[in-house]
């Protein structure tokens, strides 16, 4: 992945459009190049601009939204309208560019920001919703947001965090930074699995407990068993007689039943006689009336239905007229409004063609006015092109003055660009970039001519220094022979007095010793060395030994004392010697360096080989690059002349389009002033048609309504004729009376089968009383003699019993049924077990393995290797960048800390707590170029951002680091930006992107080289 381009607008305190190309010069030339400014400049927030554009992310911030912005004032420039951040990336899958952009509404709110992305291959924007942009630059970068920040921008801070932290948060910030957080949550999953299962199996053998303690005993189980047999036996028995007594009774209920049945029915007899008298009473006579005129009842029918439709038919023909003179009035009124609109005459023969000829009209000054507007736009968004970075605001409402300041513009401009090129002395423009050119290389050379020279100095100095440190070195050691050699005479007589008084302290412990015994001798008792009894010489003796040990101890001080000054002496003169060795081999190694630079400085410098001090060099160079800037200067009055002479033209035609445009509009508005004429025409011509249409009908369905009038009187009259000769024979002498008699036929039918069905019933409950009769004679036939009263006492009694019988053999049945269900029960929950153990073995090992409550152990492994893995890519790193030290893990007897082994010191290991802070810088940028190697592992990264820490380090350091920097830089082909606000680094590094503030707070951009 590289970034081709940066662009922005309003970002901060970078007010304006602003764009990087590193793809053009001098970039292409010179990849390693320095972001410098005063502090709050903005040189941080061109990294920002990178994670907006890509991922809507800033590393000081975190995710961007509206009301980050409005609360915090981030991002959006003070005071401005808009912001715009954009990368063009090119990565394996092809050139990209990723918009971010954000504006102020008209209402003065902030509308929500946009993000967009453009694919260069194929010319399109890719269609994606601004949510999925981030995670699409994702997967064509090859990096998600953490690691982009790790790999391609670096913050020296983190890292320096990192290299002194403790082992537990030093875990912690390997994780969050190589995001290898999974390892801890499969520790935590190993555990909660593990113990998920075992608790299942746990509660199922708690289970298994509980169900055998309810277990019963097998005596119990079998007089439980027992009884139930008996009981069951005992509940067949009265079951049986139950059965036999309800049959009894209900023999007596049914005789009863009967006999009521028989009384029912002739009731039924009864009601039904009397209901066929009434019916008789309320429909007979209205029965005759109606089957008198039943033959000719379809006659009828048909008679008042021709009368009905006569008479719709009169009030359709009435409602038609009056539709036809609403029809011709609104014709009339439309004709009118048509007149209105288009200004002339519009009658029924030139309605339409006089319509569409207006139209055409209108439609004619508005397409002319349209093609105008296209124009404007065009040649405004053209003009705003060419004028975007020469200031020239045009007023397209005061267009006449505009063209006129803008040809005065122009005019100032040339003569600025033709005063720059007589002070230049170019006598053609078209040569300034071979100028240029040649200035460059010039500049350049005499930068590396100043560095180079710069470091001849710095190595002059240091042997100067070596020279001295030698002279001292060997006036020190002049006098230490004879020195040691006098404290060696001090410490061997010092010795051998020592020698002397602890002979003479031995001595004086044997005597006393003698003295000792010859105090313990008692009268009368044996000498154990002589065996004498009697000792007349035996008397206290004391011995006093205090004076001696002291001097013996005063002598043994001075002794010790006299051997380490000597061994100190020794080992001093020992490492003077082994000093000026080294810096003997030091000064001739920098003697034949400054040998071989001088001589190839003046190979490659020939132009410089006679200067004595580097201020000649930077003279030379001070005027070089001021030449540059003019050159620089006069490139832009170039391109401000050209600007402005391809602007005035576009002015010219646009003050024509707009003139002609006025034109337009005020012959449209004598004519017209509607909001849509093809709207308004189709509407009138629509409603016209709909009007002529409309009477059309009106006059067809009027001429159908006089038809069917004059057909359905032709049937009437001879329905009548027909009705009144079958009438005559009647007593009806009118059509309408024998209508009124005539009953519907379903009423007439409805009215003969119920006469038919009261006549039934009184039929069918005859038939029933008399089947009744002879069935109640069987009955009783089999009747007993006992009571009914007596049958219900015994039935109840027996029934009490065996409801007894009946629970007691539920309760027995369900004892014996919670055996059976608890035995079953233990059996599957023993196989589930089994099963389960046998599932849960590889949880259980799991578990055992990396498993805990914190996930702790699984992932302090996996970040040791980790760290294993970044410390050997870091020791790669640092030993481009200072070969004395190593990082390395601490050992067991060590302080958790990460650990420095000092190559120069013998290998002394030391924590990075007591490093210098340029020595930590050192160490932490050898870090964070590692864990770049190591995020980007499966992404090929071609750019490098480094932010800050430059100001810790000495020269000599500065130089070694900004070598391995060009050195990486040539071995990757990467560029590599590095921000700081150190004067040597500046200098150094001769490409650069320098930022400065003016009175206002805002921050200008300027690319030198």
């Amino acid at each position: 992945m590289k970034i081709l381009k940066v662009a922005f607008e309003n970002i901060n305190s970078l007010k304006g459009f602003h764009e990087i190309d590193f793809s053009q010069e001098p970039f292409l030339t010179n990849s390693l190049f320095a972001i410098t400014g005063p502090t709050g400049s903005g040189k941080s927030s061109i990294l920002d601009v990178i994670s907006l554009a890509l991922f809507n992310h800033v590393p000081r911030l975190g995710k961007i939204t509206r009301n980050e912005i409005q609360t915090k004032g981030a991002i959006l420039t003070r005071n401005q309208k808009n912001s715009m951040a954009r990368v063009t990336y090119q990565s394996n899958k092809g050139i990209y560019s990723s918009l971010w952009s954000i504006e102020v509404n008209r209402n003065d709110n902030l509308n929500d920001y946009e993000m967009e992305i453009h694919d260069h291959q194929s010319g399109k924007l890719i269609d994606l919703k601004k949510s999925l942009v981030p995670s699409k630059n994702e997967e064509l970068i090859g990096l998600n947001y953490d690691q982009f920040i790790k790999a391609v921008l670096l913050a020296q801070g983190e890292f320096a965090q990192f290299l002194k932290a403790k082992k537990d948060e030093r875990g912690e910030l390997l994780e969050k930074i190589t995001g290898t957080g999974i390892y801890r949550k499969l520790g935590i999953k190993a555990f909660e699995k593990n113990r998920e299962a075992n608790r299942e199996i746990q509660e199922q053998q708690n289970e298994i407990q509980i169900l055998q303690r309810d277990m019963l005993e097998d005596e119990v189980l079998n007089k439980y068993q027992s009884d139930l047999r008996e009981k069951v036996g005992q509940c067949d028995s009265h079951r049986k007689e139950i059965e036999k007594l309800k049959k009894s009774i209900q023999l007596k209920k049914d005789i009863q039943v009967q006999a009521k049945e028989i009384e029912n029915q002739k009731t039924v007899e009864n009601l039904a006689t009397e209901e066929l008298k009434k019916f008789d009473l309320e429909h007979g006579a209205a029965l005759k009336q109606h089957e008198k005129v039943q033959d000719k009842a379809d006659e009828l029918r048909e008679w008042k239905q021709l009368k009905n439709r006569h008479t719709e038919v009169q009030e359709r023909q009435n409602k038609l007229k009056s539709l036809a003179q609403s029809n011709e009035k609104n014709a009339e009124a439309l004709l009118e409004q048509a007149s209105k609109l288009t200004g002339n005459s519009i009658t029924v023969e030139n309605f339409t063609a006089g319509l569409n000829t207006f139209r055409d009209k209108v439609l004619k000054l508005l397409e002319a006015r349209k093609e105008k507007l296209s124009s404007y736009a065009a040649k405004k968004d053209q003009l705003q092109s060419e004028l975007r970075d020469t200031g020239f605001r045009f007023d397209d409402q005061q267009v006449d003055s505009s063209v006129t300041d803008l040809e005065l513009e122009l005019s100032k401009s040339q003569e600025r660009a033709e005063e720059y090129r007589k002070n230049l002395k170019l006598e053609n423009s078209n040569k300034l970039p071979e100028f240029q050119h040649e200035i460059k290389l010039k500049i350049k050379s005499a930068r590396e001519a100043s560095r180079n020279f710069s470091v001849i100095e710095q190595r002059k100095q240091e042997l100067g220094r070596i020279q001295k440190e030698v002279k001292e070195e060997k006036e020190k050691i002049e006098g230490l022979p004879h020195t040691i050699k006098e404290m060696a005479t001090t410490a061997e007589s010092l010795k051998q007095q020592l020698e002397n008084l602890k002979l003479r302290r031995e001595n004086e412990r044997l005597k006393a010793g003698l003295e000792e015994h010859r105090k313990n001798l008692k009268e009368g008792e044996a000498c154990p060395l002589c065996g004498s009894v009697h000792h007349p010489y035996a008397k206290e003796v004391e011995f006093k030994p205090g004076e001696l040990n002291e001097k013996i101890l005063e002598l043994e001080n001075s002794s010790q004392k006299a051997n380490r000054e000597l061994h100190q002496l020794e080992a001093q003169y020992a490492n003077l010697e082994k000093r000026i060795l080294e810096l003997d081999k030091k000064s001739e190694q920098f003697q034949v360096q400054q040998q071989q630079s001088l001589r190839q400085f003046s190979e490659n410098y020939p132009e410089f080989k006679n200067v004595s001090a580097q201020s000649e060099i930077d003279s030379v160079l001070e005027k070089l690059e001021l030449k540059h800037e003019k050159l620089i200067d006069f490139e832009k009055s170039l391109k401000q002349k050209q600007a402005l002479e391809n602007s005035v033209p576009l002015a010219r035609e646009i003050r024509k389009i707009i003139h002609e445009g006025k034109e337009l509009k005020k012959q449209l508005d004598s004519i017209y002033t509607g909001q849509n004429i093809q709207d308004e025409v189709q509407q009138v011509s629509n409603r016209w048609n709909r009007l002529q249409q409309e009477a059309l009908n009106l006059k067809e369905q009027a001429i159908e309504t006089d038809k069917r009038l004059a057909e359905n009187e032709e049937k009437l009259v001879k329905i009548e004729t027909e009705l009144n000769d079958f009438l005559n024979e009647t007593e009806f002498y009118e059509i309408q009376k024998a209508w009124k008699v005539l009953m519907p036929e379903t009423e007439a039918s409805k009215l003969r089968n119920e006469r038919q069905q009261i006549i039934r019933r009184i039929d069918n409950s005859k038939a029933s009383i008399k089947l009744l009769q002879e069935q109640l004679l069987k009955l009783k036939e089999l009747d007993s003699d006992t009571e009914l009263e007596n049958l219900q006492e015994n039935l109840d009694t027996k029934n009490t019993n065996l409801s007894g019988l009946d629970n007691e053999c539920k309760e027995l049945e369900r004892i014996l049924k919670n055996q059976e269900d608890r035995i079953k029960r233990m059996n599957e929950l023993s196989l589930e077990i089994q099963e389960k153990e046998k599932q849960t073995k590889r949880w259980r090992l799991l578990n055992e393995l990396i498993g805990d409550s914190k996930g702790k152990q699984f992932n302090d492994f996996a970040q040791d290797l980790t760290l294993g893995q970044l410390l050997k890519l870091a020791n790669i790193r640092l030993q481009d960048l200072n070969d004395r030290y190593l990082i390395d893990k601490p050992e067991p007897e060590e302080d958790d800390g990460l650990v420095t082994i000092d190559e120069h010191m013998g290998g002394q290991r030391r924590s990075v707590k007591t490093l210098s802070g340029g020595e930590t810088f050192i160490l932490s940028l050898s870090m964070a170029l590692a864990l770049s190697d190591l995020a980007s592992k499966n992404v090929e990264i071609n750019s490098l951002f480094i932010d800050e820490g430059f100001g810790t380090l000495d020269p000599e350091t500065l130089d070694q680091t900004l070598d391995t920097l060009e050195k990486l830089q040539a071995e990757s082909s990467k560029t590599i930006g590095v921000i700081s606000h150190v004067d040597s680094l500046k200098e150094r590094i001769s490409t650069q992107i320098k930022l400065s503030r003016n009175g206002q707070g805002y921050s200008s951009l300027e690319i030198s080289c």
